[in-house]
């Protein structure tokens, strides 16, 4: 993949050694794309582990990081990419600073994985301080391009549940109505078509044409269950539908099945890895658990396609 001369800031989270922002970093500097990275939050670990340490950012601390960008007239960039995050105005501050982005260079990107909470048997709950939700909702969403929701993620920007497939893609025209062209649903709890063994994305990519008239592609994708709980999945998802779609930005449906391929390709690893660490009959731990990114590099770059989308 060609794209040397693309540069994306990352706006995320967790930067030591263990952390999640280090699989978007590495998986965007193996194809290619020059990264510049700036903390949401400093911790000593991902909040997979039982215990972390360590601090939250705040919007003065991400301006004075940002005006160094612009002192030295190296704050041009091709994407922006953004994750987790705690406080509220570091999250109004991203946007302010997207917009003067996209001032400079109109055709930037902003693909935002807009990190709220999940579903943990069948029911939601947010992992943030659930004042963030409208500054995603209104401040946010309306400046991306792209958004990774899951789907408890896309009910709470939108106030709708998801019950079935319809359901979703009314939820997914609502998000487009917000502002973004991509809207992918990572992840939900709706039946797949190929048996309770597979997890359902959905995604959905609007285009308008000059003349005004629109075009959709609409796209599910199923892939098997791993019986584990990662972390940084989501930053995964959101780095690598980023790339795939820069190779591939008029097919939703290839970018997805790239994406979802070689994640599956590093969770299949992971979890091989991590069950021979546990010994048998061990359920692994955390550490265990960390995404086998390096040991995946040929993956990542040419990931063997073992997942296929369906156009709906």
């Amino acid at each position: 993949m060609s794209c040397i001369m693309c540069f994306v800031l990352i706006v995320s989270s967790h930067v030591f050694c263990s952390g999640v922002c280090k699989y978007s970093c590495v998986l965007l500097q193996v194809l290619g794309f020059e990264v510049d990275t700036v903390n949401s939050v400093q911790f000593s670990n991902h909040t997979g582990y039982a215990h972390w340490k360590g601090q939250v950012l705040n919007s003065d601390e991400l301006h004075e990081l940002y005006e160094g960008l612009k002192l030295n007239k190296v704050n041009r960039y091709d994407y922006v990419l953004t994750g987790y995050t705690r406080d509220t105005s570091f999250l109004a501050m991203v946007v302010d600073i997207v917009q003067e982005l996209k001032q400079q260079n109109s055709n930037l990107v902003y693909v935002c994985d807009p990190v709220m909470g999940d579903k943990w048997n069948g029911e939601g709950s947010m992992y943030v301080p659930k004042d963030l939700l409208p500054v995603y909702r209104d401040k946010v969403v309306p400046v991306a391009d792209i958004i990774t929701p899951n789907q408890f993620e896309a009910e709470l920007l939108t106030g709708r549940k998801i019950y079935t497939e319809k359901d979703a893609l009314e939820v997914m025209d609502m998000l487009h109505a917000m502002g973004p062209e991509t809207v992918v649903i990572t992840s939900s709890d709706l039946q797949a078509p190929l048996g309770n063994d597979y997890l359902i994305a959905l995604g959905s990519h609007r285009k308008t044409k000059a003349d005004g008239t629109r075009i959709t592609q609409r796209i599910r994708v199923e892939s098997p269950k791993v019986d584990a709980v990662f972390v940084g999945t989501g930053d995964l998802f959101a780095a690598m539908l980023l790339a795939w779609t820069h190779k591939h930005p008029n097919n939703l449906k290839v970018a997805c099945e790239k994406t979802v391929s070689a994640m599956q390709h590093v969770l299949q690893r992971t979890i091989k890895s991590a069950k021979v660490q546990a010994g048998e009959g061990n359920k692994p731990n955390s550490a265990q658990l960390e995404l086998r990114m390096v040991q995946s590099k040929k993956d990542i770059e040419n990931p063997e396609i073992i997942v296929k989308a369906t156009v709906l």
